[in-house]
């Protein structure tokens, strides 16, 4: 398995801790979650071998729109690797132009326990105008078979739709390229990119954020396998969420 390109894909799954935070006084606010899903699935592909995944993290904001926060999920890449956690630090700030009208940008880093190597480090930024969310991460660093000075851009856009009965609709498609021919079909063709969207119906119940996701890619399945060494990680699925934010 190419258990050090799949970390490519890590985590930002940072959006649920921007809402219902607890305001510590005048100037601080701090927010925890915690969340469990039944497929940690982080830019189209699965980062939990298709098993369930229990997450949380928490992040204190300032009033000045700078902000700093730790998420951590369970792990688990196969082939014999040690590491069973995501930990993400991460770092940025978000200025507020008007109403309808946001810029976040912010430092992260993805730490793997007992498998130093696979850590890496991303600059990101998302514009959100009127809803809609267009982003980029970048990282120099992201270590595969390639080196461990690998370019890798991932961008994304993504727009929430209110429906009736106080259910929510995210969706969100997203591009992820790297600088070499990383993906090779099975008649011998490679490319260097790759899409992946996700539809998710979401309500809030008994205090708890509850979700229903489809999740895919077009990767082939010996694109898959290629690039993580299982052709069963990148193909479509449903996913279950469930997030107390406290």
């Amino acid at each position: 398995m190419k258990a050090l390109s799949i970390l490519a894909f890590a985590g930002l799954a940072l959006a649920p801790l921007t809402s219902y935070a607890v305001a510590l006084n005048d100037d601080f606010s701090l927010e925890a979650t915690l969340g469990v899903v039944s497929d940690y699935r982080s830019r189209g592909i699965s980062q939990s071998q298709g098993d369930p995944a229990i997450q949380g993290g928490a992040m204190l904001s300032h009033i000045s729109g700078l902000y700093v926060g730790a998420w951590t999920s369970s792990v688990d890449f196969g082939a014999g690797t040690k590491t069973r956690q995501e930990q993400d630090y991460y770092a940025g700030y978000y200025w507020q132009a008007t109403e309808d009208i946001g810029l976040d940008v912010g430092y992260i880093k993805y730490v793997y326990p007992k498998n130093a190597d696979f850590n890496l480090s991303e600059v990101y930024a998302v514009l959100d105008v009127y809803g809609v969310k267009l982003g980029a991460n970048y990282s120099n660093d992201t270590p595969n078979y390639f080196g461990n000075d690998q370019d890798t851009l991932y961008t994304f856009l993504s727009y929430k739709v209110a429906l009736p009965e106080e259910f929510g609709l995210d969706l969100h498609v997203g591009r992820n390229d790297t600088k070499d021919e990383a993906y090779l079909s099975s008649n011998g063709d490679t490319r260097n990119a790759y899409y992946e969207w996700e539809a998710k119906l979401s309500r809030d119940f008994v205090g708890v954020t509850w979700g229903l996701s489809y999740i895919d890619t077009d990767l082939s399945k010996s694109e898959c396998a290629s690039w993580n060494g299982y052709d069963d990680l990148c193909s479509a699925t449903l996913v279950a969420s469930a997030t107390k934010t406290f």
